[in-house]
């Protein structure tokens, strides 16, 4: 009889656990929501717009591997696509929660001032003369100008090239800079221009020129996907900043957006922008060194 009371007081008890740990989840649950929505409620300006709306308008283009593009499945992927994601994910814990408007580098900034999309990550290089129309967040990726070689051409380094002088030949898409852009790197060296980016490559693999010089985003993006076709010269040249853009005069959203891409690239959610980066860019990141965060 004891037996049978012991075994009824162990089950009521267990039973009276269970319903306890059930309580505890559902409060947390509401707790959590209450948390979110309390958010969106507080949250001013753009911020509060986009949590109330429950997604983040991101203005992007569809043609520039690897940044923006569309895959084999039709899905829009690249580096800036990730950055839109991580922001997303920094506002619903929900990387998916973004929806993708198409535009043309001409349209980056007058959508962003007609108030189209919450923010334009598009490759966008910072200008003082933009920066007039837009505020930008902290940058996400340092571009400049890199050399791409063949594997099997004639030269495998930048000073190869420098010292090969006008016998080095370098592919360049055509403009009015083009020239001036390869001699800042080569002084000497023969510039072959050309009307479509397809054919500075072609050149290379053709062997009618020895270099393709071109964004050193392109140059790590063709090595990725074809190791054993394409070097580095290892020399790059004329830096320039990219990041992403909001409209002017809402502080608070532009310091969220830069919170979101600060801690991506050195803190909390680094390995989601080192996977990315290494993805697109063929790059392994260091990890950020612990003590001074910068």
């Amino acid at each position: 009889m004891q037996r049978i009371q012991r075994c009824s007081q162990i089950g009521g008890n267990m039973k009276k656990r269970h319903i306890l740990a059930s309580i505890i989840a559902a409060s947390a649950l509401v707790a959590s929501s209450l948390v979110s929505a309390s958010s969106a409620t507080a949250a001013t300006g753009k911020l509060g717009d986009v949590l109330k709306r429950g997604k983040l308008i991101v203005g992007t283009g569809t043609g520039n591997a690897p940044w923006h593009f569309k895959d084999a499945s039709g899905a829009l992927v690249g580096f800036d696509i990730d950055i839109a994601k991580m922001l997303a994910k920094g506002l619903f814990e929900d990387e998916t929660k973004v929806e993708f408007v198409t535009q043309t580098s001409d349209s980056r900034i007058p959508n962003i001032v007609a108030d189209k999309v919450d923010i334009t990550c598009q490759f966008m290089t910072v200008t003082p003369l933009r920066a007039q129309s837009v505020a930008f967040s902290s940058p996400y990726y340092r571009e400049g100008v890199g050399l791409l070689l063949a594997k099997g051409g004639k030269y495998k380094t930048f000073a190869e090239l420098l010292k090969a002088g006008s016998k080095a030949k370098i592919s360049v898409l055509q403009n009015v800079n083009a020239a001036d852009m390869v001699h800042a790197a080569l002084p000497k060296a023969t510039v072959q221009q050309y009307a479509d980016v397809p054919l500075i490559y072609s050149a290379i693999d053709s062997k009618r020129a020895d270099a393709a010089a071109t964004d050193q985003s392109s140059v790590s993006w063709y090595i990725a996907q074809n190791p054993t076709k394409y070097l580095d010269s290892g020399y790059g040249w004329w830096p320039q900043t990219y990041s992403c853009a909001v409209q002017q005069g809402d502080q608070v959203w532009l310091n969220f957006v830069n919170q979101v891409l600060n801690e991506a690239m050195s803190g909390v959610e680094f390995a989601t922008y080192q996977k990315s980066f290494q993805k697109w860019f063929g790059v392994k990141l260091p990890e950020p060194k612990i003590g001074y965060p910068r």
